[in-house]
């Protein structure tokens, strides 16, 4: 088949949807596919429609519908979609994410309670497919004397980008935490506020935005990632974390909750700083509890298998 790729802002280079959608290529190029990218249909022929986003790229879905309407369109639910974002999802917003989801042939989702969130008639039409990461044949050596903790992703508000941060903050002085931030500025303000936080937070360190390469070994060589979001849809970042052995402490959202379930021992609440503190704290101090962490999400790491994601597309192409 040809296949076109649509979505917001697949032209910058360090978005998630952009590496969701590259991945996505790669994997459909492997099963014999051609493969096109484009932030929005045009026209384009194609025999397939992947639109990631069923909001920002809804003007696309019926236009291809419109154009096509015997050719099949799965869209790919973000967070937005599925959650909203204050005044981004009124109830427009949420009427023409639902219109959007009608018009497609298949959903795709990347955790199990996000399905939860598509109206009752359209969920049959949903499938689960997890994000997946190569693991390197080498890891990086974690840092003996510091118990570095990472942030990866973009400075945006949805994120609650300095909760880790500040949460470092309130550790004591004989704390040997450090947290280590990669992630462009959405903004100039953010920017201002990050190059703050780490002139007079003496455990933050800001890296700006980094390669693809160095922010995966970023991960792999730190004790613990961060989760602070206040929404996703399910973070490309989580799974990369699984899959290269990194426990993780995360915000108790479905997003997160969808891959790590219900009774993973991480979590905090949104924007509980004092919670985070001390779970970073223990993480750092209390080697069983560190070991839950791990554990965890060891057992969780096959979600993140290269392998399962190629034959979610198979099934998922067969049915379409």
């Amino acid at each position: 088949m040809n296949i076109l790729i649509i979505g917001p802002a697949l032209s910058s280079k360090g978005r998630g949807n952009r590496r969701t959608a590259v991945r996505w290529g790669r994997i459909l190029v492997g099963l014999g596919h051609e493969v096109t990218f484009d932030n929005e249909y045009n026209g384009q022929n194609c025999d397939l429609l992947i639109a990631l986003h069923a909001i920002q790229s809804a003007d696309s879905v019926r236009a291809f519908r419109d154009a096509n309407p015997d050719r099949p369109v799965v869209v790919a639910l973000t967070g937005t979609d599925i959650y909203g974002l204050g005044s981004m999802f009124d109830e427009a917003g949420r009427d023409e994410a639902h219109q959007t989801m009608e018009l497609a042939t298949k959903l795709v989702a990347f955790h199990p309670l996000a399905v939860d969130e598509v109206p009752e008639a359209m969920r049959d039409k949903a499938t689960v497919i997890y994000q997946s990461l190569p693991v390197p044949e080498k890891l990086p050596r974690r840092h003996q004397h510091r118990f570095e903790v990472c942030v990866v992703g973009e400075l945006r508000e949805v994120k609650d980008p300095f909760r880790t941060g500040l949460a470092a903050r309130q550790l004591p002085p004989d704390s040997n935490l450090r947290v280590l931030h990669a992630g462009a500025a959405s903004s100039e303000q953010m920017a201002e506020r990050a190059a703050k936080e780490e002139q007079t937070n003496a455990r933050y360190n800001w890296l700006g935005e980094v390669p693809r390469a160095e922010a995966l070994e970023l991960i792999a060589r730190s004790r613990l990632l961060s989760i602070t979001s206040r929404h996703e849809g399910g973070p490309n970042v989580l799974t990369e974390a699984l899959a290269l052995g990194t426990p993780i402490v995360a915000s108790r959202i479905a997003g997160n909750a969808g891959i790590l379930g219900d009774d993973y021992p991480g979590y905090f609440e949104v924007e509980d700083t004092e919670a985070l503190a001390e779970l970073l704290r223990r993480a750092e101090t209390d080697d069983g509890f560190y070991g839950s962490l791990r554990d965890h999400c060891a057992g969780l790491a096959e979600l993140a298998s290269p392998e399962r994601e190629v034959e979610a597309w198979k099934e998922l192409l067969a049915a379409v």
